[in-house]
């Protein structure tokens, strides 16, 4: 299921020097609006929550997921990666991310499986330092899509 979701329109990789951290959800969340999965008020929620809740989106070194509640702004159940290649502070000093991922999810259970994979490969610490040293898009896939394999 995540690599019906992550192609070379969801996946990105950039510097991310002279970005903060909402920049960084911005971007990460602009394929996600450009193939219609999500509305910019789902973008705003994201960084909202973040603003009212703190870094709860920094799910393991270096990694944030960033969501919000499945609400009338999202059409279907998406995801997105945005790479940086410096890291980006989210919300204070403490919290240095490089893998930015973006979750839609239209109801709270459809996207669950979405989670379990993406779970299985963000715990698999060879598969997350690989994601941190690509340096494009295609090498991203790869690793993401030799991870899909070993699950089988």
């Amino acid at each position: 299921m995540l690599l019906d979701l992550l192609n070379v329109q969801t996946v990105q990789v950039v510097e991310g020097t002279d970005m903060d951290w909402q920049q960084a959800i911005k971007l990460a969340a602009e394929p996600l609006l450009s193939n219609k999965t999500i509305e910019k008020e789902y973008v705003s929620e994201m960084l909202n929550v973040v603003k009212s809740e703190g870094p709860y989106i920094n799910i393991g070194p270096k990694i944030a997921l960033a969501h919000s509640r499945p609400a009338g702004n999202v059409h279907k159940i998406g995801l997105s990666i945005l790479k940086t290649n410096h890291s980006i502070n989210l919300v204070n000093n403490d919290h240095p991310v490089n893998l930015w991922f973006v979750l839609a999810a239209v109801d709270n259970n459809s996207h669950l499986a979405v989670i379990k994979e993406l779970m299985e490969l963000l715990t698999d610490e060879t598969a997350v330092a690989d994601m941190l040293n690509a340096t494009n898009e295609s090498e991203i896939l790869k690793i993401i899509a030799h991870e899909q394999e070993l699950q089988k």
